[in-house]
């Protein structure tokens, strides 16, 4: 069984999406022991013992993570579906890059496809929660 499907089938969280099964989206994109990684091609067994955040595991109770924070501020979603992923990857991103500059931005959500926004709005996203996490 994929990560993926254990996720949403037998753990019933139901915010990381499956869209292309090949890695190519990254709507299913979670975090394993902290880095993003894309559960659509990993098999749930390789994860045992790992520790597995999906997007409902963002946010600090009814607090949302800053990276969703700016994805709501900044209009960085429109349908939504690929935005648990993109959060997945821009929380990874900016653990990594506290401070990305704009190529920085887009090369780091290269594995994650929007086919709504254009993604100005997301790269204002990255700079908005980069932004709240160093005030934080």
């Amino acid at each position: 069984m994929l990560l993926v499907d254990f996720i949403r089938d037998a753990v019933g969280l139901t915010g990381t999406h499956v869209g292309c099964d090949t890695t190519q989206c990254g709507a299913c994109t979670v975090h394993l022991d902290g880095r993003a990684i894309k559960s659509c091609t990993l098999l749930a067994v390789q994860a045992n013992g790992s520790k597995v955040t999906t997007i409902e595991g963002m946010a600090d109770g009814d607090t949302l993570h800053p990276v969703q924070q700016a994805f709501s501020e900044c209009h960085g979603l429109q349908c939504g579906y690929c935005t648990p992923g993109m959060v997945m990857a821009v929380s990874d991103l900016l653990r990594r890059n506290p401070r990305p500059t704009d190529d920085e931005i887009v090369d780091g959500l290269g594995g994650n496809i929007c086919r709504c926004t254009g993604y100005i709005n997301i790269v204002r996203s990255v700079k908005r929660a980069a932004e709240l996490m160093a005030a934080s």
